[in-house]
């Protein structure tokens, strides 16, 4: 079957180990079936894999993509689900430590067809696109999981939004608009400022710029170049919630002694659980709300979305379709 895989690993050229050719059919493990990929998206994971990160040489080759929708066994349209925990764990599966996304210890989404748990298979409605319900998986059920459930914020309060542009941080902005929060984001491209108030922002400033109120809540997945800004931006009692560091983990000034006297919380989000994807799905059907598709292209492209991406020039989300 065609698929777009990583055949080898360069942290320098990424993409120079990136494949579009024919693999294996998928392995079906008892439990498992098969779903015919009709859209995929792509995330910063699987410029990261192409970096080596989080797999071995002895994984390779390793077909790419963690999200997915299309046509379960029989024929339903469903959304995979990328987190596989392990079969005998119990509850949310972002906490089992055994736990794996496909494209780590799995062969991913971006082929013809891909095998995942039958219990990671959510229902897809028909007001979704393919491409639309692809874009779930990971980013929009990260940004999720890092406003409501994590966050635990509410209608009325203020979020601020770092870097918008990428998966997550668009996600977070038409997410946290949708549910009646105050949203400001930063960017350090002017145009990206402008289309983040287009989807939802009530207001964007430059990055690092001083804001002209203290927010309730940072949905943060910068790392080192917007940490010192977030921490800044907060009130007393605020709370950052992180699940990436896309500018690197090592902080020039962690902000320690701002945290402690003004009690602010540090609060870790990382992807989120099945029954939260059935939840956005069913938010998503209901509002009318949709995933900012940067652009769409068929799986034999996916070499141009892999350097669009690379080269971070991206607005949403980026969907491979077949």
């Amino acid at each position: 079957m065609f698929a777009v895989y990583a055949e080898s690993f360069s942290s320098d050229d990424p993409l120079a180990g990136l494949v579009l050719g024919e693999r294996p059919e998928p392995d079906v493990p008892d439990g498992w079936t098969t779903i015919t990929v009709k859209a995929a998206s792509l995330n910063h994971h699987d410029l990261f894999s192409l970096r080596g990160v989080g797999l071995k040489q002895e994984q390779l080759p390793m077909i790419l993509g963690t999200d997915a929708a299309g046509l379960d066994e029989d024929g339903n349209e469903v959304v995979v689900h990328g987190v596989i925990s392990d079969p005998a764990w119990t509850g949310d599966e972002t906490l089992d430590p055994r736990r794996s996304l496909l494209s780590e210890r799995y062969q991913g989404a971006m082929a013809e067809r891909v095998a995942v748990p039958r219990r990671n298979v959510v229902p897809k409605p028909g007001s979704l696109s393919f491409a639309e319900a692809a874009c779930l998986p990971t980013a929009w059920l990260t940004a999720y999981r890092m406003l409501f459930t994590r966050g635990e914020l509410r209608p009325g309060e203020t979020v601020l939004v770092q870097g918008a542009g990428g998966g997550v941080a668009t996600a977070a902005i038409v997410l946290a608009r949708a549910a009646g929060l105050r949203v400001l984001v930063t960017s350090r491209d002017e145009a990206k400022r402008a289309k983040a108030v287009e989807i939802g922002a009530h207001e964007a400033y430059e990055s690092g710029a001083r804001l002209p109120e203290k927010a309730d809540a940072v949905i943060e997945t910068v790392g080192r170049a917007t940490w010192s800004h977030s921490v800044r931006s907060l009130r007393p009692g605020g709370r950052i919630i992180t699940s990436g560091t896309t500018s690197g983990p090592n902080l020039d000034d962690a902000e320690l002694t701002r945290i402690f006297f003004l009690q602010l919380s540090v609060i870790g989000s990382t992807m989120g659980t099945r029954d939260e994807l059935a939840d956005l799905v069913t938010m998503l059907d209901s509002t009318g709300v949709r995933p900012l598709i940067d652009r769409e292209l068929p799986m034999d492209r996916a070499e141009e979305g892999f350097a669009v991406m690379a080269g971070g020039d991206v607005f949403g989300k980026i969907v491979f379709t077949r």
